[in-house]
C-alpha cells in the first residue's frame, strides 16, 4: 500500500510503498476514507512524543470502512463505516470498567504506538471495545477529526469544563482544538471568547459565532476580565504552552475551571503552575485527553441533527501525496485557517 512515512525526527515525510498492515485477532483493518493532520502527528515528527521505531507511519485521526476482521472480533464486519478514538483502551481494566477508556494505563495510538492513518488502509486493535459506527449522514471528511481534536473538544468543554448555558468561556488557541471547542460551546449556549496570535484565526471564530475575539498579544487575561467584567467561568488552553497555560488561569474569576487540552511536551513539559492564585481563589485545574468510545453516541447525534457541523471547522483538503509536506508545514504560521485534511476516498 501507499502510506507517508518518515525514517528520522524532523525530516520531511514521504509517500512510500510499504507493506500491508497484517489484522490481529483482536483487530479491523480499515480501508482510510479520510485522516486529519494533527499537531500531535507534528510533535511526534519533532520526536517531542517519540514513536517506536522507524520507518513510521503518523496519523491518528482517522476514517474509513472496514476491510478485513479479526477472528475474535464479534461486534463488526467488512463494509462498515466507522471511526474510532486516538486512544484505545484496553476495556477491561478497573479505569475502561468505570468508563474512561481515553487514560486506560495500557492504551494504544495507531500513529504513535504503531503505524497510523497516512496510509491506504490502518490496522485498528481492540476493535470491540472502541470502534464507533458512523451514521450515514456524517461524510468522512468531516468524520476525521472526530478520533482526536473534535471529540477531545467535546469532552473537555461538556464533561470537563461542565460549561453551563450562559457562562464565559476563554479558549486560548484556535487551531483544530479551539475551532472545535468553540463551535461545542455555542452548542451548548455558553458564550464564549475566542484568543489567537493570527488574525485570520480570529476570523474563522467570528464565522463560527465567538461573541469576543482578541488578539493574543500583552495583557490576554487582563481583556477578558474586561469582557466578562469579573473572568471567565472557564477557560481552555487549545493550544500547549507555558504562556497560554497561564493566560488560561489568570482570566477565571473566582471558582473559575482551567482546562489543559494542548500538550505541553519537550522542556515546557513540566510548567510552573500559579499555585497562590489558585488557592486564593480556589480555581480547578483540569487535564483534558481524548474521548472514550463510550461517550461518542451524544457527539455524534449533535453532528447528524446539524447542532454540531465539523465540515466548517476544514481549512482545506488534499491528497495523500500532500500530507507529508502539510505535517512540517506546521512548523510554521499555518497557511490556512482551521483544519487540514486528507480525502483517500
Amino acid at each position: 500500500m501507499q502510506a507517508i512515512t518518515y525514517t528520522e525526527y524532523g525530516r520531511t515525510p514521504v509517500l512510500a510503498e510499504v507493506s500491508d498492515p497484517v489484522c490481529q485477532p483482536d483487530s479491523v483493518v480499515l480501508e482510510v476514507k479520510a485522516t486529519g493532520i494533527c499537531r500531535s502527528d507534528w510533535h511526534a515528527w519533532q520526536g517531542h512524543d517519540p514513536v517506536p521505531s522507524f520507518p513510521h507511519v503518523p496519523g491518528h485521526e482517522y476514517a474509513g470502512v472496514i476491510t478485513e476482521v479479526g477472528v475474535k472480533v464479534q461486534r463488526w464486519q467488512v463494509g462498515d463505516r466507522v471511526v474510532a478514538p486516538f486512544a484505545l483502551g484496553c476495556g477491561v481494566c478497573p479505569t475502561c470498567q468505570s468508563g474512561n477508556h481515553q487514560v486506560c494505563p495500557d492504551n494504544v495510538q495507531p500513529g504513535f504506538t504503531s503505524w497510523g492513518s497516512f496510509a491506504d488502509r490502518v490496522e485498528v486493535p481492540r476493535a470491540d471495545v472502541n470502534l464507533v459506527a458512523l451514521p450515514d449522514a456524517v461524510g468522512f471528511v468531516e468524520a476525521a477529526a472526530l478520533g482526536c481534536r473534535f471529540a477531545t473538544s467535546f469532552r473537555a468543554v461538556s464533561a470537563r469544563a461542565k460549561i453551563e448555558p450562559g457562562e464565559w468561556l476563554a479558549i486560548h488557541g484556535c487551531g483544530g482544538i479551539g475551532l472545535s471547542a468553540i463551535m461545542v460551546a455555542l452548542a451548548l449556549r455558553a458564550k464564549v471568547i475566542a484568543i489567537d496570535v493570527w488574525p485570520e484565526a480570529l476570523e474563522l471564530a467570528r464565522a463560527l459565532g465567538a461573541h469576543e475575539t482578541v488578539l493574543a498579544e500583552s495583557g490576554v487575561a487582563e481583556r477578558v476580565v474586561e469582557i466578562t467584567s469579573v473572568g471567565a467561568h472557564a477557560s481552555i488552553d487549545a493550544l500547549g504552552s507555558v504562556p497560554t497555560m497561564r493566560a488560561s488561569i489568570d482570566c477565571l474569576r473566582p471558582g473559575g475551571r482551567h482546562v489543559q487540552v494542548g500538550l505541553l511536551l519537550g522542556e515546557e513539559g513540566e510548567p510552573p503552575v500559579p499555585m497562590g492564585r489558585v488557592l486564593a481563589r480556589e480555581l480547578e485545574i483540569l487535564g483534558s485527553h481524548g474521548m472514550s468510545a463510550v461517550d461518542y453516541p451524544q457527539m455524534l447525534s449533535m453532528v447528524a441533527d446539524g447542532r454540531l457541523d465539523p465540515k466548517k471547522l476544514v481549512g482545506q483538503v488534499i491528497g495523500l501525496d500532500e500530507a507529508g509536506t502539510a505535517l512540517a508545514s506546521m512548523s510554521t504560521r499555518p497557511a490556512v485557517a482551521g483544519m487540514t485534511v486528507v480525502d483517500l476516498s
